[in-house]
């Protein structure tokens, strides 16, 4: 949509997804070289990593690489969240 400035001239509104848009595909800061993974229910890091590296002890690789979206504990991971998934 356009609006009026005060000279009557039409000015370009910046536009946003629509509410309720899949945000999923927005960017991120993940490295070229990593997947991500969408959390869903009954998740944990343990059994992220053991279906991504095939080793369930390899969750620290996934926890040092979203730290900043996770927090500082590990076992709250929710539903939702988009980790990286570091190259193993």
């Amino acid at each position: 949509m356009d609006f009026l400035n005060t000279e009557g001239d039409k000015k370009p509104v910046e536009t946003t997804p629509a509410a309720g848009a899949d945000a999923s595909f927005a960017s991120t800061d993940a490295p070229a070289d990593a997947n991500t993974y969408t959390v869903v229910s009954g998740d944990s890091l343990s059994k992220i990593a053991k279906h991504q590296y095939g080793d369930a002890s390899k969750w620290h690789q996934i926890y040092e690489a979203n730290k900043d979206l996770i927090g500082n504990n590990p076992d709250l991971i929710e539903v939702g969240q988009v980790l990286v998934i570091p190259s193993n």
